[in-house]
């Protein structure tokens, strides 16, 4: 059980985390390092050995390992990574990266993503080594950078450079689950990420013939770009029900006393009311334009037109992603994966998912556990090549008024104290006797 050492410095390193600006304004432009040497001291104080390691100078990855007392048991991953998004000061009540806790909150960008899941770690590990506590299994610590990117620097590099690591480690669990999502009516419901949508990211290619922008010119880049971009973005994806997704829907139909009329999704859906929210973006792949790059002045019409989309297509329905943007983008446009990772599945009927759902029960026996598929991705896509089946486990109480998820990437981001606190109580819970 935590003590109270392990509750105020959760807290304290949730805190400094945030003070240590890892901005990730992609195209290598961040620096985790400090970051990852602040995550490696405290390991190094549970005496653990931490190792840092890095593909590009600054871009520091942290790995250690809890040696288990079954040798024969498969080892766990528990990772979090060091980067965030950017934030513009201006927007924010208070700076996001000050760190400052107020009114039992926490505030500061990464709050939720995912500092404080890494303090969560951190403290749990100080915790055993203090009781003397030995896991079953082995557990490995992965402290990583680059995942608000392409995870190139981080667990990208870390699965295709140091698989050795990992030895023995068959399952994962990282951001984006067992927080509390509240229905409007009274209930708690804690969704568990079983699965993730695969990551699309497409860059468009027009090419035309550049000309003066008062001639006639049937062969303009920039219409043709826009005409594609108007078909991707307004495709309506039809819709595929993966066994996360459907067991999603089974079990909240079960909560609220529907049958889980799977010939009518959307009806479901309706009658769910918001807990709807947990599974309607992952019912179909998705297709949303983002970027557009084109010209150079008014009077010119360019020979190419570039527009980004961010594209998501669920487990098993890549195949049908490729087709559906070769026939959407048509013959005069062009298109390429920006950046590609696999769509992901894990059993809800694993010991481990069982294990999840005991410890947020144990602290929250109001609450109802359901499996979910997240709709964007983390880094057990990239550990995934190493056979690794991720999880979405880190676990927050929250209240009513904390929209969890529009806090992620948003402004204002923050985190009640007493959410962290539910959090180390949980993963130490969870990590004990998984």
């Amino acid at each position: 059980m935590a003590d109270q050492q392990a509750l105020d410095e959760v807290v304290a390193f949730t805190s400094d985390l945030i003070r240590i600006d890892t901005t990730n304004r992609g195209g290598g432009d961040c620096q985790e390092r400090p970051a990852a040497e602040y995550a490696a001291e405290r390991l190094a104080g549970a005496g653990l050995e931490p190792l840092m390691l890095e593909r590009t100078p600054g871009r520091t990855n942290v790995v250690a390992r809890i040696p288990g007392t079954d040798p024969s048991a498969d080892a766990l991953l528990v990772h979090g990574h060091l980067d965030v998004v950017p934030a513009e000061a201006a927007d924010w009540s208070v700076h996001p990266f000050s760190g400052e806790i107020r009114d039992g909150v926490v505030w500061g960008r990464g709050a939720v993503d995912m500092k404080n899941m890494d303090a969560m770690i951190l403290a749990v590990a100080r915790l055993w080594a203090r009781e003397g506590v030995r896991p079953r299994r082995d557990v490995v610590i992965a402290f990583t950078a680059d995942e608000e990117a392409s995870a190139e620097d981080g667990s990208g590099f870390l699965a295709d450079r140091h698989p050795e690591l990992f030895d023995g480690v068959t399952e994962g669990v990282s951001e984006s689950g067992a927080f509390t999502f509240h229905d409007g009516s009274g209930r708690q419901i804690y969704p568990i990420a079983a699965g993730e949508r695969g990551t699309g990211w497409t860059k468009l290619t027009a090419r035309g013939r550049a000309g003066h922008g008062s001639k006639v010119n049937a062969e303009n880049a920039v219409t043709r770009l826009a005409a594609a971009v108007t078909r991707i973005g307004e495709h309506e994806w039809p819709l595929r029900l993966t066994p996360t997704v459907r067991a999603a829907l089974t079990e909240l139909a079960a909560l609220y006393g529907l049958e889980p009329d799977f010939d009518d999704v959307d009806g479901l859906l309706a009658k769910l009311g918001p807990a709807a929210k947990l599974v309607e973006a992952t019912i179909r792949n998705s297709s949303n334009p983002t970027m557009l790059d084109a010209g150079y002045k008014v009077n010119v019409i360019p020979g190419e037109a570039v527009a980004f989309v961010d594209g998501r297509f669920l487990p098993g329905a890549e195949d049908e992603f490729r087709t559906t943007l070769d026939r959407l983008t048509g013959p005069d446009v062009d298109w390429e994966f920006l950046h590609r990772e696999t769509a992901l599945e894990a059993p809800v009927d694993s010991p481990t998912f069982a294990a999840m759902g005991a410890a947020v029960r144990e602290f929250a026996p109001e609450g109802h556990v359901v499996p979910y598929c997240m709709s964007g991705g983390t880094d057990a896509k990239q550990f995934s090549r190493l056979g690794i089946t991720g999880y979405g486990f880190a676990p927050l109480k929250l209240p009513e008024e904390f929209d969890y998820q529009a806090l992620f990437h948003g402004v204002d981001e923050r985190v009640p104290v007493e959410a962290l606190h539910f959090g180390v109580r949980v993963l130490d819970r969870f990590l004990r006797t998984v």
